[in-house]
């Protein structure tokens, strides 16, 4: 295996069979899916699917993670050879994940792009899938957790980000990337009690009564922390997870609309992605993903490892039965 399967594997989000298993296909050719994983718009008998949403029409600044699902997808042909580290188990061989592709929808009917996404999210999770978006901006997180509030009710949210997202908004209309999860709360989308907010460094007056665990709070008193506390307002309740990129620091993120200094460190985040095992998540994204502002793709690799771990932790729950 592994070297021996490279001299034949290639294209291999088209050729494969199983929707189980590693790829050893070279990393730097043939056709380009979320971890090698089939391309597919049959659902029947999958655990996850991935999908792309390239929308960057409701940015505060700078535009691009449009690209960013293309973007995650070449940066993911690294890693599917191996267990991703520090799980128990391979989720790319015990849970069946497929690439669901790109949504597909009018650039010029921006108004008509919320209700388009909901129907894409909602078809996904009535063929018995959860769901991990490629952003797009990360806005898109708006019309997902609205399907996955219809088929849960109110969701937890987890969200990693610079900034809290809840500037208040009352104007339900406007489509705007830094208001989105204000509307979210106050719609019931989202249960703000048992919901928080990691990696904040930006200000807003009102927290709307989610708890907030800044850049600061998790650089002094360690990850362990953080995750002991995440766990503890999300209880059991079935969960959202969103990765803002710009939760992490532009030293290690550059390529991003909205960069913000004293940002998490890359390692910070893999330790509590892997600690928050356990939590009842029923889906995720990662957004704002530019690759345009990051010339070294360092950006891209980082939310192709964060999409990874949304998958291991939609896999841990999966194996409990639950």
């Amino acid at each position: 295996m592994g070297l021996e399967d490279a001299k034949t594997q290639v294209d291999q989000a088209f050729t494969r069979d199983d929707l189980k298993g590693p790829s050893f296909e070279n990393a730097f050719g043939g056709a380009t899916s979320f971890l090698r994983r089939k391309y597919s718009k049959d659902l029947r008998g999958v655990d996850i699917a991935i999908t792309g949403v390239p929308f960057d029409q409701a940015v505060t600044n700078r535009t691009g993670t449009r690209l960013g699902p293309r973007a995650i997808r070449e940066a993911s042909a690294l890693q599917p050879y191996d267990p991703p580290y520090g799980w128990d188990f391979d989720v790319m061989s015990e849970c069946a994940i497929v690439d669901y592709g790109d949504l597909a929808f009018d650039y010029a009917q921006v108004s008509a792009f919320p209700a388009t996404l909901t129907r894409h999210i909602a078809g996904i999770l009535e063929a018995g899938a959860a769901s991990v978006a490629l952003g797009g901006d990360h806005y898109i997180s708006f019309p997902i957790l609205k399907a996955y509030a219809e088929k849960y009710g109110p969701m937890s949210l987890l969200h990693f980000d610079a900034h809290s997202d809840t500037w208040p908004d009352d104007d339900m209309e406007r489509i705007d990337h830094g208001t989105m999860f204000y509307k979210a709360i106050k719609l019931g989308y989202v249960d703000a009690a048992t919901s928080v907010q990691v990696g904040i460094r930006t200000h807003n007056d009102d927290t709307m009564g989610v708890t907030t665990i800044d850049a600061r709070e998790v650089h002094e008193r360690g990850t362990a922390a953080a995750v002991a506390k995440i766990k503890e307002v999300l209880g059991d309740n079935p969960t959202y997870l969103t990765f803002d990129i710009d939760a992490l620091d532009p030293a290690f993120a550059p390529g991003t609309g909205t960069p913000v200094w004293g940002g998490l460190a890359s390692w910070q985040a893999a330790a509590m992605l892997r600690d928050l095992a356990g939590i009842n998540i029923k889906g995720g994204d990662i957004v704002e993903v530019s690759p345009p502002f990051d010339t070294t793709g360092a950006t891209a690799i980082a939310g192709a490892h964060v999409a990874t771990e949304i998958c291991c932790l939609l896999g841990a729950r999966m194996r409990a039965g639950t």
